[in-house]
């Protein structure tokens, strides 16, 4: 697991500078402490920080081919490269390493840009052809991880965070209005937009070429696209046994390293049943590590104790206490950009401690989105089947409903006019805040900006042109293109690499993604009964107790917290202080949310998380 940069000028003639890539790679130190490297050419600056994690003693990069005319840097892990090295190695390739980052370069002679379609793991890269002029970049399927870009009229700057791409020369640091809309909407910033203006995401499942043979062309293409089929000729048992062997396979493959390595174990089903695996195709204790708070709602601990006493892991736990919102401006430089998910904290702490014994874990990520995990997919089915055929019917009942339904939940998702079309319910879930409140949070001036395209469009876009026949399979789509990527996965990332630990995600394997696409809905979701299939698949791996607990997640119980311990810092920090969130919020509706909380009228905690992450931010970037 590594940190890549670079940049490509346009003009040629135009060098790089040494000093600017030295500058980039620097400040992904974090993701790569182990050693750096560098390949100019002309025009051409390629940076490099590295996480060693398979041949420890030879697999730097940048690496090249054979004769040193195709170059690559690459952060990830490809788990099938001894099985492609070996198939190149039979076409005639010669290989001076024994690490996964060198398959890239002979996979790219071999295929062209074809050599996605072999790729099985999680990655982000970017080739340089000096033949042909051309510079290749890709993401992985699912966006487990990242790559930034901005791109000029005179050159192409990349890098695996913001804050490396801000190293480069003549870089914008203004913000994006849509973006700030997309974070107060949905708390994290949705496709391939970031927080600045001139700095962009390639899209999972992407590829970006730029062909300097003639002139300057850009080329940005989809190479995988998943399709929800579901295939009703097979058997409840038939889905189980195929289920377990494919989690078992992704979790074998992930346990190849040459560094120790261990897994992250909330106590949820989804963790549980990594480890229950790892554990399954090991022959030593797999090291385990929670993280646990004080208050019994937020706290699973008990649960990861039983998964951890039956396959007898060798077991790490942490308490958290509310002092840990002292690491705020750590997390916010962290993040790069506005981020309102408040379990970055205890993912960054958990992160922290597994790597005082561990470089690579295993984590459960993803089992939510593939098997309707999230208590959002009950509502949505709730909600979508309560339609009305005359309107005048629908619009009185609603109407009048809508009326007494409380103000946080009109914001997820409810308003009546929702009903009208099922198929959009899905982008009106899990909001922060809903046009209306947006409206009285924004200082006039920028909601009339903001207005004339709401960040809600770019799910209900997603939305209408899905192919899904079903509503909640159309949520999971949606789901896996945005949640999952923005906000989970980018948590991840920044939590464990800023700790130098690499995590690996075997549910987002992309053999397991597809399968779980082809499994019917009522099988995943069955008589209100979240992740059926996979819950009936781990039945002889699990403990009852762990299968049939509630969801908790892996919040924080900031809801107690800034009601008692940390008021006085929130009203401090918002409203004593001279906030520059005020450039853009109105102060009063802000001060009225937070008496309405600490009165205890309403549970704000997480809007509170947003605006001091975002005033923090401010702080650090403006």
């Amino acid at each position: 697991m590594c940190g890549i940069c670079g940049v490509l000028n346009f003009d040629m003639d135009k060098y790089i500078l040494s000093e600017e890539i030295k500058r980039m790679t620097d400040s992904l130190r974090h993701r790569g402490p182990d050693s750096e490297g560098f390949h100019l050419e002309k025009n051409l600056g390629l940076g490099f920080r590295r996480l060693s994690i398979i041949d420890l003693e030879s697999g730097n990069q940048p690496i090249s081919n054979e004769d040193d005319k195709i170059w690559s840097v690459f952060n990830g892990e490809i788990y099938n490269f001894l099985e492609l090295k070996n198939s190149l190695i039979s076409k005639g390739h010669t290989f001076r390493t024994d690490t996964d980052s060198e398959v890239l370069v002979h996979l790219y002679e071999e295929y062209g840009v074809k050599m996605l379609d072999y790729l099985r793991g999680m990655f982000s890269f970017v080739i340089w052809d000096s033949n042909r002029q051309k510079l290749f970049c890709a993401r992985d399927r699912l966006g487990i991880k990242p790559f930034f870009y901005s791109l000029s009229q005179d050159r192409f700057v990349f890098g695996s965070e913001i804050k490396s791409i801000l190293k480069s020369s003549s870089i914008s640091k203004k913000i994006s209005l849509s973006s700030l809309d997309s974070f107060f909407t949905y708390g994290y910033i949705t496709g391939n937009k970031t927080i600045f203006k001139d700095i962009k995401k390639l899209l999972p499942g992407n590829a970006l070429e730029i062909d300097m043979s003639s002139g300057y062309k850009l080329k940005i293409w989809p190479y995988w696209k998943l399709n929800f089929a579901p295939n009703h000729n097979k058997s409840e048992m038939q889905w189980k046994v195929e289920l377990a062997e494919l989690i078992s396979e992704s979790v074998k493959l992930r346990l190849i390293s040459d560094v120790p390595l261990g897994a992250f174990l909330s106590g949820g089903i989804d963790s549980s049943s990594i480890v229950a695996m790892m554990a399954t195709n090991s022959s030593k204790p797999v090291k385990t590590f929670s993280i646990g708070f004080r208050e019994s709602k937020y706290n699973e601990l008990t649960y990861a104790r039983e998964v951890s006493k039956r396959y007898g892991t060798e077991h790490h736990e942490k308490i958290l206490d509310p002092v840990s919102i002292d690491i705020l401006p750590k997390i916010v430089k962290m993040y790069d950009e506005p981020f309102a998910d408040s379990s970055a904290i205890p993912t960054f702490l958990v992160s922290e401690f597994a790597r005082e014994f561990v470089t690579v874990a295993l984590s459960g990520d993803g089992g939510d989105e593939l098997f309707t995990g999230y208590n959002h997919y009950k509502r949505v089915d709730s909600i979508s089947k309560y339609q009305i055929n005359s309107k005048k019917t629908r619009d009185l009942i609603w109407g009048n409903l809508n009326k007494l339904i409380p103000e946080s939940l009109v914001g997820q998702g409810l308003s009546y006019r929702l009903t009208k079309d099922p198929r959009i319910l899905p982008a009106f879930v899990q909001l922060y805040y809903n046009q209306s409140q947006r409206r009285n949070l924004y200082r006039e001036e920028l909601f009339s900006k903001i207005n004339t395209d709401i960040a809600e469009n770019y799910k209900l876009k997603l939305l209408m042109s899905s192919t899904s026949k079903d509503i909640l399979s159309k949520m999971q789509e949606l789901d896996i293109k945005t949640y999952l990527v923005d906000d989970i996965l980018t948590k991840v990332d920044r939590a464990s690499m800023s700790n130098s630990l690499e995590v690996r995600v075997p549910f987002l394997d992309h053999k397991i993604v597809e399968h779980a696409a082809t499994i019917p809905i009522n099988l995943k979701y069955k008589n209100k009964n979240k992740k059926y299939i996979l819950k009936e698949t781990m039945k002889n791996y699990l403990p009852e107790k762990v299968l049939n607990h509630p969801k908790q997640g892996f919040a924080m119980p900031l809801d107690a917290w800034f009601k008692d311990d940390l008021k006085e810092f929130i009203y401090s920090k918002l409203i004593l202080n001279d906030s520059k969130l005020y450039k853009y919020l109105d102060k009063d509706f802000v001060n009225k949310n937070l008496q309405t909380h600490f009165l205890g009228m309403r549970d704000y905690s997480q809007k509170i998380w947003m605006l001091l992450f975002l005033d923090e931010w401010l702080n650090q970037n403006t």
